[in-house]
């Protein structure tokens, strides 16, 4: 019976093929372009989440054709096989890059813990390859390209720079932020879950209802303590 690989592209973008258990498919995967990974989970293979679409679609199609060839069982989806794939359609039209931080921005808000947050947030952050360091150098070149092609127009060039150094300025801001991302929310549940254990402990000392009622009724059917009034000494007549 022929080993079934699936090869996906998982949500944090990276390209993952699993079941390549014996050495000839993990070796064909490693020649097409994927990287080895050995752990508790077992072997798989994965491309990192920084290759560029394209590549990522090249590499898989020429991994799944390896690997058919030599027999195996291969599930591709469509949209990493370039084959069957056809040109993408943005919902923004021509404006590509705003439909892909469209689909950041919606990443962003699924995030449902501190570190997905962080691997998503890198997306925009990151030194190299982050969105913002893109829009910064696009700035930059539009300003450049300005100056090229009209000396007269440095007025409008100046002003493509200033918005490049504002993008520096945020980049400046928010660099070193990724531990304190990855520790989005986790102050929050140690202290539920210590307040909830406050609030059990609290509930098991409090004294009853019904023992504060007994207590009550002890103290009013108790009778009341005796009081011992002394009157002054009374003066004694003189005898005639």
């Amino acid at each position: 019976m022929p080993t079934s690989i699936i090869i996906t592209s998982e949500f944090s973008g990276s390209v993952v093929a699993k079941g390549a258990t014996d050495d000839l498919s993990a070796q064909l995967l490693r020649h097409a372009g994927f990287k080895q990974i050995d752990d508790w989970h077992g072997r798989r293979h994965r491309l990192p989440t920084t290759t560029p679409l394209a590549e990522q679609v090249a590499i898989a199609s020429h991994a799944a054709e390896m690997l058919r060839a030599a027999r195996y069982d291969v599930t591709l989806p469509p949209s990493l096989d370039t084959a069957r794939m056809s040109p993408p359609v943005h919902a923004l039209g021509p404006y590509a890059a705003g439909a892909e931080l469209l689909s950041i921005t919606d990443q962003i808000r699924a995030a449902d813990d501190g570190a997905s947050l962080q691997r998503t947030v890198d997306h925009l952050l990151h030194p190299e390859h982050g969105a913002l360091e893109r829009v910064r150098e696009a700035l930059e070149a539009a300003g450049e390209q300005v100056n090229d092609l009209d000396d007269d127009a440095y007025a409008l060039a100046d002003r493509f720079g200033f918005a490049s150094e504002f993008i520096s300025s945020a980049q400046s801001e928010l660099v070193d932020s990724e531990a304190e991302l990855r520790r989005v929310g986790a102050a929050s549940t140690s202290y539920s879950a210590a307040r909830t254990v406050r609030d059990h402990r609290d509930a098991a000392l409090a004294t009853s209802p019904a023992a504060n009622q007994a207590k009550v009724s002890s103290a009013s059917s108790a009778p009341a303590p005796c009081s011992v009034t002394s009157h002054p000494p009374r003066a004694s007549t003189p005898r005639r």
